[in-house]
């Protein structure tokens, strides 16, 4: 059982980093007269992808499926949205997050929707009150959330009507910003 274990998640591995080079290729060159200059752009776009943006990406990936649990935070119990964000961060670089969304929305660096970048959190209002929901963004406006009870940890469009009409924001957590104690 353990070797199909690892097999799924290299595969999740491969097709994370696939889906990223897709999202950096899929996005608009800015406006330029000269095809060097577009190349130029492309190939400024690939190489501005972090090692820590694309392992956030990878091992967010790899949880897909994950059951939802209220408090969950780990995969073995289950996840809820902040529980797979704090799992995720502090999987890849040991960077200590807080336990709610709410918290999470005061960490890092505002970020505008049209400059999100894979990794960045990305936060909705789902329960009538800012921040109630969080999840990373993958890129090609795309996410990585634990929905909620009896639904599984899933990659979403920030273009549907839902999620366009709830986001709230979303912020660039920095390397190693721990919680404060």
């Amino acid at each position: 059982m353990a070797h199909w274990t690892y097999l799924l998640r290299n595969t999740l591995r491969n097709v994370a980093v696939v889906i990223m080079i897709a999202a950096v290729l899929a996005s608009p060159p800015p406006a330029s007269a000269e095809p060097e200059q577009e190349q130029s752009s492309v190939l400024d776009k690939l190489s501005s992808f972090t090692d820590r943006a694309a392992q956030i990406a990878i091992e967010a990936l790899s949880l897909v499926g994950i059951r939802y649990r209220y408090g969950g935070s780990s995969p073995e119990q289950g996840l809820d949205c902040s529980g797979l964000v704090r799992y995720v961060f502090r999987e890849v670089g040991g960077t200590d997050l807080p336990r709610t969304s709410q918290e999470m929305s005061r960490r890092g660096e505002p970020v505008d929707k049209q400059n999100l970048q894979p990794g960045d959190l990305v936060f909705f209002n789902t329960l009538n009150r800012a921040f109630s929901h969080v999840g990373i963004y993958l890129g090609n406006n795309q996410f990585i959330h634990a929905p909620s009870a009896g639904r599984n940890v899933r990659v979403e469009d920030m273009d549907m009507t839902y999620w366009k009409a709830r986001f709230n924001g979303a912020r660039r957590v920095l390397e190693n910003e721990a919680a404060p104690r």
